[in-house]
């Protein structure tokens, strides 16, 4: 069974799971083993300036059809940056919907708007086709998570994404594991970092630690149904199909969504009838 056919009959049946993003990296995940994580010793991020994503908004617009530039003027002529994140999202480029959505915590200056901006970058990188523009999304994010933090310093979530970034978005990424791992050690059953976990071993290929992290997530939270798809996929790439099946089939019983249900019902029956 294909991973990639496995998250195309979740596109078919219109299945929205940011997390599923992480299935996908563009950049070069870490290959150290979680066990190795020791004192860090990696530059901070790279700084940058959010202006500096203005040579991409600047190229997308020259591409605008007119009648798409004369609304975009519009809409920034008379209209809030909310408007413009739709429109951007409208053009499937979730990286300039980053760049208002940034905006807007500028002008809000609250601790849940930074986190959204933060948010909004880094899920935007496995769509962006520019492998150019990668690390300056991953600083804008980072940027927009620390500041999160000044405002906010009891902002777990912040910190895991901040620490995401620091992992795939520099040379070293072992400044951004030990940071997870001290989260890991104060906090050590929050869901979202036992998946931060797991799909970053899924990337490094440390499959059977992943499907740990994996299973540990479900023993958390047993509504967390979208793991086993992940389940699905590390099973896979470990070359054994009833396995991953059998995952498929567990996200089948357990999902509410009747498209979803009947389409990856479908799907399953293709892959037991092509064995």
């Amino acid at each position: 069974m294909s991973a990639k056919k496995t998250r195309l009959i979740l596109i078919s049946g219109a299945l929205v799971l940011s997390v599923l993003l992480f299935i996908s990296p563009r950049q070069k995940a870490s290959s150290a083993s979680e066990a190795e994580a020791g004192p860090a010793s990696a530059q901070p991020i790279a700084q940058s300036k959010k202006e500096d994503l203005d040579v991409y908004l600047n190229l997308a617009l020259k591409n605008l059809v007119p009648e798409l530039r004369k609304n975009y003027d519009i809409l920034k002529t008379k209209s809030p940056s909310d408007s413009l994140v739709v429109f951007w999202d409208q053009q499937k480029r979730p990286d300039l919907a980053s760049y208002f959505t940034e905006t807007i915590a500028e002008r809000t200056d609250s601790a849940s708007a930074w986190y959204k901006a933060g948010n909004r970058y880094y899920y935007s990188i496995p769509f962006v086709k520019d492998e150019s523009e990668l690390p300056l999304l991953y600083q804008r994010a980072a940027f927009c998570f620390n500041t999160c933090l000044k405002k906010d310093s009891a902002n777990t979530d912040a910190r895991i994404m901040l620490a995401a970034c620091m992992v795939e978005g520099t040379e070293d990424p072992m400044k951004g594991i030990s940071l997870l791992r001290s989260i890991e050690q104060k906090d050590s059953n929050n869901v979202k970092l036992q998946m931060t976990f797991a799909l970053f071993s899924v990337k490094s290929g440390q499959l059977d630690r992943a499907i740990l992290r994996f299973n540990k997530v479900l023993q958390i939270d047993s509504t967390a149904i979208e793991v086993y798809l992940h389940l699905a996929d590390a099973y896979e790439k470990l070359g054994e199909p009833e396995q991953s099946l059998k995952m498929l089939e567990t996200y089948q019983e357990k999902t509410t969504d009747p498209m979803v249900k009947l389409e990856i019902g479908k799907y399953i029956d293709q892959l037991r009838n092509s064995n």
